[in-house]
């Protein structure tokens, strides 16, 4: 009797154990936390976008996700840069992989747009 108990404990706190022992991350954060500091420290855009763009591909290659507001930082980071077209597009997969930030995109591309025609 005691050794059907110790073995159903043992049995039991190993599957707890390897339980608790997975770990898979929602998001792909890579460095980003980094380059957000950097960025409101006020740096150039330029290093950013290449850090950002690398961080992008590493996710990729891992089949992993961004977390939310990534693509839309590195939409900013491209119209700081001057460069609107790639702005755009970043602003739109934002909104493609988190719909919830549809409104806050749209008012980021009419600030882009009012701005390019100031």
């Amino acid at each position: 009797m005691k050794s059907k108990k110790s073995i159903f404990l043992c049995t039991a706190l190993a599957i707890l154990l390897t339980g608790c022992a997975t770990k898979s991350e929602l998001y792909s954060w890579g460095n980003y936390e980094d380059q957000l500091y950097a960025h409101f420290k006020g740096e150039a855009p330029e290093k950013h976008i290449l850090a950002m763009e690398s961080m992008l591909e590493q996710a990729k290659a891992g089949n992993a996700k961004v977390p939310p507001g990534f693509y839309a930082h590195l939409g900013m980071l491209y119209e700081r840069a001057g460069k609107a077209d790639e702005a755009r597009h970043m602003l739109n997969m934002e909104k493609q992989a988190f719909p919830e930030s549809a409104r806050y995109i749209d008012n980021l591309n009419n600030q882009f747009k009012k701005a390019s025609t100031q």
